[in-house]
This record gives C-alpha cells, sequence and structure tokens, in this order.
C-alpha cells in the first residue's frame, strides 16, 4: 500500500479504536494497596506470582551474591553498558544558569520509583537504563520494584552493580500503587518510572498527579526505511527483534522500492520456523507488519505522523532522510546502528515513548530525576524599567493589589 492508504489503515487501528479492557479491575488493584497496603501485595504476589513471602525487600547480601555469581565476562558486560551510560546522561544534564538578576536551578529529585520487569525473563538492560541516569541526576533514594524471579539472578547483580539498595519483589499493578501511596515496607516516592506490561502502563496513567511518571508506554514498535541496497537477512532480523518482544509489538517496513519489499517479505516467512520465539514473532507479523511503498516526501510524512518509538534508516540518502525526521523515540541511523543495539548498549535509554506519544514527548535521560525553579533577583534600575508595563497590564486585569504592590515600589 501507499503512504495516503497506510494513514487510512493506521487510524483506524491504532488511533479511533483503542479501548482498555481491564481497567475496572486495575483501579480495585490501586484502592486495595492504598488500604491495605503489605497485606494486598503479598495476596497478589501470592495469586500472580505463585509465592508467598513474609518479607519483600530482598537482602543486601541476596544482590552480592548474585553478582558475585556471574562470571567474568558478563560482569564486564554490565560495567561497560553502565558506565557507557552514564557518559551519555553527563553530555545532556542540565547546569544551574546565572545571567546576574534570574538563575534558574536544578534539584535532584528526592525518591524515585523504578519498575523493572521481570516475571517470566530477566531484563538486566532494564536496570541499567532507568537507574543509571536517575543515579547520574542525584537521586538520593531509588526504590525498586521486580516481580520475583529465583533467588540469584542478573537482574539482582545489575542492581548491586549500580549500587540499588532497595529491592522489592513485588510486581504488577500493585507494585506502581505500592510506590505511589507507600505501604508498611515501600516507601511513596516522588515520581515512577521504567517499562511493564498493560497493567503496569495503565497503573501509572491512573496514578499521574498522585505521583509523577516518565511516561505511558504501550507495546514496543519499529519503523524501518530502507532503500533497494540493504542486505536483506539484516532487515529481517531487525524485524523480527523487534516482533519477539511480543504478539502486540509493531512493525513499519517503508520503502521507495518494491523489489526489495518483496524479497524482505519472502525472507520473512522463510527463516520464522527457526526462531526460538516463532510463535510470538509470527502472531505479531500476522497482526502488526504493514509494507508501504512511496516517494520520499509521502514516506518522511508518514515517519512523522507515526512518531514510532524507533525509527531505523538504512538507506544511502540516511542523513537527508534522518534530518527530516521531527518525531521519534529514538533514530538509528545505518548498518551498524541496528535497533538492537540501542536496547543495550548504545548509551541513550531504550526507555522511549510509543502509540505516538513521541508527538509530544521524549525518551527516559537524566533530566526527567530533575526539578528546577527560577531566583528573580532583580536590582532598581531593571524594577523600574519594567515596571510600568507590568502595572500596565495589573491594571487592565483589574488586580489592585497587584498594582498597588508594584506602585508602591516606584515611588
Amino acid at each position: 500500500m501507499d503512504a495516503l492508504e497506510f494513514k487510512k489503515v493506521f487510524e483506524e487501528k491504532y488511533v479511533e479504536n483503542q479501548s482498555f479492557d481491564g481497567m475496572s479491575d486495575i483501579i480495585k488493584t490501586l484502592e486495595d494497596v492504598k488500604k491495605n497496603k503489605d497485606r494486598a501485595l503479598r495476596s497478589y504476589t501470592e495469586k500472580f506470582d505463585g509465592v508467598k513471602l513474609d518479607n519483600f525487600k530482598v537482602p543486601a547480601e541476596k544482590l552480592k551474591e548474585s553478582y558475585d555469581s556471574l562470571p567474568e565476562d558478563e560482569k564486564e558486560s554490565l560495567e561497560m553498558i553502565r558506565q557507557r551510560i552514564e557518559d551519555y546522561q553527563k553530555t545532556i544534564k542540565y547546569s544551574d544558569q546565572n545571567d546576574g538578576e534570574f538563575k534558574y536551578v536544578y534539584h535532584p529529585l528526592e525518591k524515585v520509583g523504578v519498575y523493572v520487569p521481570g516475571g517470566t525473563a530477566l531484563y538486566p538492560s532494564s536496570v541499567l537504563m532507568t537507574v543509571v541516569p536517575a543515579m547520574t541526576a542525584g537521586v538520593r533514594e531509588i526504590h525498586v520494584t521486580t516481580p520475583t524471579f529465583g533467588d540469584n539472578n542478573i537482574t539482582f547483580a545489575a542492581l548491586y552493580l549500580c549500587g540499588v539498595e532497595n529491592v522489592y519483589t513485588v510486581g504488577g499493578a500493585q507494585a506502581v500503587a505500592a510506590l505511589a501511596y507507600g505501604t508498611e515496607t515501600i516507601p511513596k516516592v516522588d515520581k515512577i518510572v521504567g517499562p511493564g506490561n498493560y497493567y503496569v502502563a495503565m497503573a501509572k496513567r491512573l496514578l499521574f498527579g498522585e505521583v509523577g511518571i516518565d511516561m505511558i508506554a504501550g507495546p514496543s514498535e519499529i519503523l524501518l526505511y530502507i532503500d533497494d541496497k540493504v542486505d536483506v537477512d539484516s532487515i529481517v532480523y531487525d524485524i523480527y527483534a523487534q516482533s519477539e518482544h511480543d504478539a502486540n509489538a509493531r512493525t513499519f517496513l517503508l520503502s521507495e522500492d518494491a523489489g526489495i519489499i518483496d524479497r524482505i517479505e519472502g525472507r520473512l516467512k522463510e527463516l520464522i520456523d527457526a526462531q526460538p520465539r516463532a510463535d510470538i514473532i509470527r502472531a505479531s507479523i500476522e497482526n502488526n507488519h504493514y509494507a508501504v511503498i512511496d516517494y520520499r516526501e509521502a514516506l518522511i510524512d508518514l515517519v512523522n505522523h507515526i512518531a514510532p518509538e524507533h525509527v531505523s534508516v538504512q538507506h544511502k540518502d540516511s542523513a537527508m532522510i534522518v534530518k527530516n525526521i521531527k518525531y521519534a523515540g529514538a533514530v538509528f541511523e545505518g548498518y551498524y546502528s541496528p535497533e538492537a543495539i540501542g536496547d543495550y548498549a548504545a548509551g541513550p535509554s531504550h526507555v522511549l515513548p510509543t502509540d505516538r506519544t513521541g508527538r509530544f514527548s521524549h525518551g527516559l535521560n537524566v533530566n526527567d530525576f530533575l526539578t528546577s525553579h527560577a531566583i528573580i533577583s532583580l536590582n532598581e534600575e531593571t524594577f523600574l524599567d519594567i515596571a510600568g508595563s507590568a502595572m500596565t497590564v495589573a491594571k487592565k486585569e483589574a488586580l489592585d493589589a497587584h498594582y498597588q504592590s508594584l506602585k508602591i515600589r516606584t515611588e
């Protein structure tokens, strides 16, 4: 299909017909945790994870044991990635500004909650992509919740490497509620960050205002903009890499050449049975994979319309195309910048806006863990220079006390 046809399909499937099943169950869970605190968390952990826990907090020695049990190559890999993320975050961190009459100052948040997915798989990368920016910002207390997943694991090891001491084996919407409201064991935090499933995302959405959040992330998605010279199998595995997240993951393949699209679509079918997560990939591709063929201006316009989580540009004119992409979670340019490297070791966080929220938000970074305010310190000369205009507007707004507060200082 062409870009115009696909816009209609996209609007119908992903914009107009969104529904949020299970919202009432999530609301009940949040209310239960708010009222019953740890008792509710124990009940949900037993119900959903099949584990009875008296104490949710992971002992410090358990985190250290997990790290010590890792092979050296895994320790070195985690440390290399941790350092690369920290180095990147330092380059974009805001700093205080001062021009004499006003200052703009930044302060780290006091307490942050980090949700790390788990339960069926381990995600040490999500630890590094969320905790390291928070630590770089200077957050004093970081509290991590993650579904229980064995005694010693690489998620615990990554938390130990980052120096996190407050870890709780609680997952799901109930974990988000615990961080938002506080329980006997888990303290109330100022902001909750981190990826999770539908229930985690909807809990964050419902609790925004009670607590700050990073974003409401939906199914993962990638848009690949390619030319006819790409390596077909590389693109196939880029699509598989996105599709294996879950059956709802979305992939969009855009090109100005119909022939390369046909070759890739054929190869997708040829290789799929050999993939370890073939069932998930197949479901994702059958329901959420689209190929669009059109001229360049139409395709670039479509990229900005979709505002995807990930955009991969593998095209001879990549510099020009990338220059014209305005809305995306992250853009990966060239053969040696596949999206998969961004999930682990590129540097920027892999916690990114999805579901068109890239039109008005950005990926998680160090500045999301800072708050700021202005300090206004005018001298007499500046005040007298601008007070007249302020008095004129105050009078027009019929706010007499404002007017008098200014006028008295001019006399």
